[in-house]
């Protein structure tokens, strides 16, 4: 907005015969007034508007003029903060004097832009930590002087000088609303706020609520988020002891009603709370089924109370979220992320994951070594992913969803040299050599990237599809951020067994009638076998597989797409001993057969999956296969590590002739030897089933 002419706005013609400049200047109808103001003195005790309601006196005038009059200094200032907030900016008090500077009560007020004087630089202390917040202050000289006069007893306040010229850029009518002068939240409002952050509902459901109750457009009320956010953080250092108290009691009490629920908390040196984890008997036993690969979530914050929250979450044999654990923790440091990683082994009886991923933290990165030093730690590719924006939208521009196209399709990559050579390309074709963030994810490429990750089971977790079902799961109990005590029932609510239980027979009858596409044997009894979400991936690979052709080598068979003449992918099979592997890895990083390998199957006239390639943790099973049965729990753990090592038995041995032919002759002997031990009778009338391949 440019400086406001008081011609155009129609003042007095005794003020207009003194403004032939096109600036406003300092105008003074008594000389007495006439010194100088120096803005640059902010030591004044009242600094800042105060909190009261005022009612805008009725009169015609838009700008404020030498003479105009006031029955209070309070009707003054109003009178100029709304001038302000039509022209762009706010205002606060700055300076007030009494009568020659001494006593007699208040005679002259200076009212200033917000953005008048200039901050003081602060002297640095070593023992304080400093806020480096960058002031806005920047010696603007545009103010309003009143002065208080008495006539036959009568008292009011004159306009004495005013300067309209600002050395700033003034705000639009859709910016100036931001201001922290017009930012407001009425007693009404607050009481409103306090009501649903009982109920547990988000911010941003507060605000749209609050929206429709005002009839305002979306953005319109006259207070942001953030404001929002910190009203509910004053409530919650009221007293917040007595909410750490509140919580404790709240885990004492679930412990009392169910002798199989876990937490574990740590106090400070004030005995105050610090960090707590807890965990569910369902949640346990999920973990015993589906414990391979988990993802452990610390990017989520429990705004109410300032404290980092960690969900441990992983994926079930429908593809849905199962909860885990929770964790919150006073300070997100290394110490505090071991804590949580020990607990959590605690709560699952001292059984790390195969994979686990998590954010992009050193500090979790580090704890991850040292207190799982055998699972594999990667990084959760949504995670990443939802930091591009604001990585890379202004250094791309109109590029930026060019390259995040480019990016994903180097990611599912299953080739490293194809990744590395794709990587290279990419980053000279869209001027990113010398990106930060570039550099950054290259070097950790190995934490991220499929082709890396292929050989370790990953239960279809790296696929950024998850994080829809995952972050809805989330937010079932996220937003109860009033109570400590209450955030513990949210999470109980939304990891509730029988909950979980409903929505995958929902998803089982949405997708029961599953048509079969290839009318292959080996299709109809993957079907009777696999949950409706593996089968359909199951499916996908057995649709591919009709495209490829197998050749017969000499240490196993070469597979690759009709259409290509070299490349292809080396498949090993031992038909006598039921083992099927690929270079490929997909069995090993998802627990589903490739379609190399299914290739492979179909021209050796397989008509039904080997047993082993259909694993326990994608089947259909009821409820009652999570309850504890510590014999088939022993024996199934069992069958998973001799599984694994199975695994890396075939992925160590087909890389030479010579570990092939030793692995080959000592198998053979041992499978003799099993083949000679008897099997209990009693063992198998409890319901084991022993597992055998053709």
């Amino acid at each position: 907005m440019s400086v406001v002419s008081l011609l155009d706005l129609g003042c007095e013609k005794n003020i207009l015969s003194h403004q032939e400049d096109i600036h406003p200047v300092v105008v003074y109808d008594d000389p007495s007034d006439q010194r100088s103001l120096s803005l640059d003195d902010i030591s004044s005790a009242d600094d800042s508007p105060n909190e009261t309601c005022l009612s805008l006196e009725l009169t015609n005038e838009v700008v404020p003029y030498i003479g105009q009059r006031f029955t209070s200094h309070d009707s003054a200032y109003e009178f100029y903060s709304e001038f302000a907030k039509r022209c762009g900016f706010s205002i606060r008090r700055h300076r007030t004097e009494g009568k020659d500077g001494v006593g007699k009560g208040l005679t002259r007020r200076y009212f200033v832009c917000h953005r008048a004087g200039n901050t003081p630089v602060k002297v640095a202390n070593e023992n304080k930590p400093q806020r480096n917040r960058k002031s806005s202050r920047c010696g603007c000289q545009a103010y309003l002087r009143i002065n208080k006069t008495t006539e036959l007893g009568i008292s009011e306040w004159r306009v004495t000088g005013f300067v309209d010229h600002h050395n700033h850029d003034l705000l639009e009518p859709n910016q100036v609303r931001f201001l922290p002068a017009y930012r407001n939240i009425s007693e009404n409002d607050k009481s409103r706020i306090f009501m649903y952050a009982k109920t547990g509902i988000s911010v941003q459901q507060m605000m749209k609520l609050l929206e429709l109750e005002k009839c305002v457009e979306p953005g319109f009320l006259p207070f942001t988020e953030k404001d929002v956010r910190n009203l509910i953080q004053s409530f919650r250092k009221l007293d917040p002891e007595e909410d750490s108290i509140d919580l404790l009691k709240m885990c004492s009490n679930i412990k009392e009603k169910d002798h199989n629920f876990r937490f574990e908390y740590t106090l400070d040196l004030n005995n105050n709370l610090e960090n707590i984890a807890w965990s569910y008997a369902s949640s346990v036993e999920a973990y015993g089924m589906f414990g391979d690969a988990v993802v452990f979530d610390t990017t989520h914050r429990l705004t109410a109370f300032d404290m980092p929250l960690g969900i441990w979450i992983g994926i079930n044999n429908y593809g849905m979220p199962c909860f885990f654990s929770c964790v919150l923790l006073r300070e997100e440091n290394l110490r505090s992320l071991s804590w949580a990683l020990k607990v959590f082994l605690g709560f699952m009886n001292g059984k790390a994951p195969h994979t686990i991923l998590t954010d992009q933290n050193m500090c979790l990165k580090e704890a991850v070594t040292a207190e799982m030093p055998t699972t594999k730690h990667a990084l959760c590719i949504w995670l990443i992913v939802a930091k591009f924006p604001s990585w890379f939208n202004s250094v791309l521009g109109e590029r930026y969803n060019e390259w995040k196209e480019e990016f994903y399709r180097l990611y599912n990559l299953e080739s490293i040299d194809e990744f590395e050579l794709g990587w290279r390309d990419m980053i000279y074709s869209f001027g990113l050599p010398s990106n930060k963030h570039i550099a950054n994810l290259f070097a950790l490429r190995s934490l991220w990237a499929v082709s890396y990750l292929r050989s370790h089971f990953m239960a279809g977790l790296t696929t950024t599809g998850q994080s829809k079902s995952i972050n809805a799961f989330i937010q079932r109990f996220l937003s109860a951020q009033t109570r400590l005590a209450h955030f513990v029932e949210q999470v109980a609510v939304a990891v509730d067994f029988k909950d979980q239980a409903g929505e995958q027979r929902t998803m089982q009858q949405n997708l029961q009638n599953i048509n079969l596409k290839t009318g292959a044997p080996m299709e109809a009894h993957a079907a009777s076998v696999l949950t409706p979400f593996a089968f359909i991936k199951l499916q996908e690979q057995l649709v591919l597989a009709a495209h490829y052709a197998s050749f017969q080598m000499e240490d196993g068979f070469l597979v690759r797409h009709h259409t290509k003449l070299q490349g292809g992918r080396k498949v090993y099979w031992d038909l006598q001993l039921g083992i099927i592997s690929c270079s490929c890895d997909q069995f090993e990083f998802s627990g589903i057969l490739c379609r190399h390998a299914l290739r492979v199957l179909s021209t050796g006239n397989c008509f039904q999956i080997p047993e082993r390639y259909l694993p326990q943790r994608w089947r259909r099973f009821n409820s009652s296969a999570l309850k504890p049965q510590s014999t088939l729990t022993d024996h199934g753990e069992k069958v998973k590590r001799l599984q694994s090592m199975v695994s890396t038995l075939v992925s160590e041995s087909s890389k030479s002739k010579e570990r092939l032919d030793l692995a080959t002759e000592q198998v053979s002997v041992l499978l003799s030897q099993i083949k000679d031990q008897p099997i209990s009778t009693s063992f198998v009338s409890r319901g084991a089933t022993v597992h055998r391949c053709f």
